[in-house]
């Protein structure tokens, strides 16, 4: 089908044209009637009451925790913010907050200064900070403070803003489109007191749509993998849409493609789209014109290019000459991110969400042990890969994706896993974004975003999205965090427990299932919650990429936020609120713990925001630090 405007569209809006959600259903109808707040909350049609029960106290202590009583016993030492609409960033009293970079910044003493009128050019935005920053990792070795940084995609009016609808319509165009993705690994240090990047350090480096990396694991040689430049499928070129991240214990880096489908196009207008391709969600015209320039874009020219992305990505940041290595062992998906534990038994356990409506939640679990101290690089390269089954009786197991359960080759499984999960009867999920892994227990959460087809029609695969389990809510627009706990204490364990740790909703609005859990009030109301990271202590970071209208079903939520939950009682506060039109994104911590570094992405989306600069300035993705006035530990 023809996509009028695409390049004004988001991911999530170009999916949205591909496969079109049909109006409201009679089956909607019905469920939205059963799931009303009394009778969800209750026990009632979708999930049962225990899925409320968060630690050792109910969601009816963790609320009042929330709304204020109780407050002596709070762990959460911080004043919470109001919800607001402000183009700045707002934290807790006691707090201040910096920008360390920004799309654009030379990461090179002979590299221009950012260009605001023309976004700058190809050779320029090789040598800058990317655009749209998103997940993120800090390393420390020898005294040098290192970050990778993911730059997911771009804001075309911006950085064309000197092309008709910001569409690339030259090959430099192209050039500095591509370098504006992937990663950007900078070396920081504090000067003055202030952060920010390190010009000319030896570790500064871009990895962009350009970049070679190695393919490794079941789908390194496979016949799908093989192009025109690249006969023996060994070698790909280039990541982006870097979405969230992953971090090891072997001092390695994980970046994660997610969107990876919305870059290709056809030239031929008689173009047969393959089912697989149907399954990722690719069209005959992507949301960028990169295939002006570069042929391995064009679907008729090199119809196997897109197999080589949808991958994680492992880094060796402290090495800036080291190759990137795609693992594929970790499947073939829209990946969030790649959230990495060692199990009691020694093995590397990675858990995975593939952010997309009606989609799956994955698990890895590498062949090998992890050695401390040992050669683990490769811990990555073998492995079984697991999907979630959820049950409504807040049980769970995982269902191996091998040769004998799928009926497809190792490789096959690995280039196709989305096929694969589907075979096996996995639960589909309302957009599995970031996983967290609690730091001192077995226990992991994930954020499911939202998803608005919930109860209205199948995935892309066309299995049933059924309101139950963890996704118990029919159009659901609000998020929830599901939560589970392995079996023994091990995180390698087929079968495990689940339940609600929060439901997004609007309480100010909803008296039903939409107006979310008992923790959620109208004082720290939020929806969409996407990104998820525990600090030492044991608290969860929450923090959004919704709805920022703040009217009707979202009135009073103001722009996307950051919220602290103590897991143990169920309390969340919101620490955080973003500016205009932006995301909050990624997070991590120095050596020390002093400093916290967060993304705002795509600040001003749809024109209304000129932060971090102010005044009439282009608006601008950048990675900001947050510390206490007196210098003590956060987090």
């Amino acid at each position: 089908m023809k996509i009028e405007q695409q390049h004004g569209l988001s991911f999530d809006e170009l999916d949205e044209l591909v496969r079109p959600a049909p109006e409201i259903v009679e089956f909607e109808k019905v469920a939205l009637k059963m799931v009303s707040r009394r009778g969800f909350l209750g026990g009632g049609a979708s999930i049962g009451a225990s899925a409320f029960v968060i630690g050792s106290t109910t969601l009816a202590a963790g609320n009042a925790l929330a709304a204020g009583t109780g407050h002596s016993e709070s762990r959460l030492a911080f004043n919470m913010v109001k919800a607001n609409a402000l183009d700045t960033i707002t934290v807790p009293e006691g707090y201040k907050w910096e920008v360390v970079a920004s799309w654009g910044d030379p990461l090179f003493s002979n590299a221009p200064a950012f260009n605001a009128a023309t976004g700058g050019s190809g050779a320029s935005q090789e040598l800058a900070f990317g655009d749209h920053n998103d997940g993120m990792a800090f390393f420390t070795r020898n005294g040098k403070q290192v970050m990778a940084i993911n730059n997911e995609y771009t804001n075309e009016n911006t950085l064309h803003p000197d092309r008709a609808d910001g569409m690339p319509t030259t090959a430099d165009d192209v050039r500095k489109n591509k370098a504006a993705h992937g990663v950007s690994i900078i070396e920081v240090d504090q000067r003055g007191g202030k952060w920010g990047i390190v010009q000319d350090s030896p570790f500064n480096r871009r990895i962009t749509a350009d970049t070679e990396m190695d393919i490794t694991g079941p789908a390194r040689g496979h016949k799908w993998m093989q192009t025109s430049d690249d006969p023996k499928g060994l070698v790909a070129k280039g990541t982006w849409n870097n979405c969230g991240n992953g971090q090891t214990p072997w001092g390695t880096y994980l970046t994660c493609e997610e969107n990876f489908n919305g870059y290709f196009t056809a030239s031929d207008k008689h173009y047969v789209m393959p089912d697989a391709f149907k399954r990722y969600g690719l069209s005959t015209e992507g949301r960028y014109n990169w295939a002006m320039a570069d042929s391995r874009f064009d679907l008729v020219k090199e119809p196997n290019e897109p197999n080589r992305f949808g991958y994680v990505v492992e880094i060796d940041p402290m090495d800036p000459t080291s190759r990137p290595k795609k693992r594929t062992a970790l499947g073939r998906f829209k990946h969030e991110n790649a959230e990495l534990t060692i199990a009691s038994n020694g093995h590397v356990v990675v858990y995975l969400g593939d952010d997309e409506r009606g989609e799956f939640l994955y698990r890895f679990v590498s062949k090998h042990k992890y050695l401390a101290g040992g050669n683990n690089r490769d811990l990555l390269e073998e492995g079984t890969l697991y999907v979630a089954k959820f049950h409504d009786n807040n049980r769970g197991e995982w269902l191996a994706l091998t040769p004998k359960t799928t009926g497809m080759t190792e490789s096959e499984i690995a280039i196709h896993t989305r096929m694969a999960a589907s075979k096996v009867g996995a639960t589909t999920m309302d957009r599995p974004e970031w996983v967290a892994a609690h730091p001192h227990k077995a226990e992991v959460y994930c954020a499911l975003t939202n998803n608005k087809n919930r109860g209205v029609k199948p995935n892309a695969g066309g299995d049933s999205t059924p309101a139950s389990g963890p996704n118990p809510r029919v159009k659901n627009n609000f998020g929830q965090i599901v939560r589970w706990m392995p079996m023994s204490g091990d995180h390698t364990h087929i079968e495990f427990k689940w339940d609600l740790f929060v439901l997004a909703g609007n309480p100010a609005v909803y008296d039903d299932a939409y107006a979310g859990s008992s923790n959620v009030n109208q004082d720290n109301m939020f929806n969409s919650p996407d990104g998820l990271r525990f600090d030492s202590k044991g608290l969860l970071w929450i923090q959004t990429d919704g709805n920022y209208s703040n009217e009707k079903e979202f009135k009073g939520q103001g722009n996307n936020q950051m919220l602290v939950g103590d897991p143990e009682t169920g309390e969340i506060r919101r620490f955080l609120v973003g500016p205009k039109e932006c995301e909050i994104t990624g997070a991590t911590w120095n050596a020390d713990r002093t400093t916290m570094f967060i993304g705002v992405q795509h600040p001003g989306e749809k024109g209304d925001s000129h932060w971090p600069d102010g005044g009439m300035s282009v608006p601008r993705s950048s990675v900001v630090a947050i510390s206490r006035n007196d210098g003590a530990v956060i987090g």
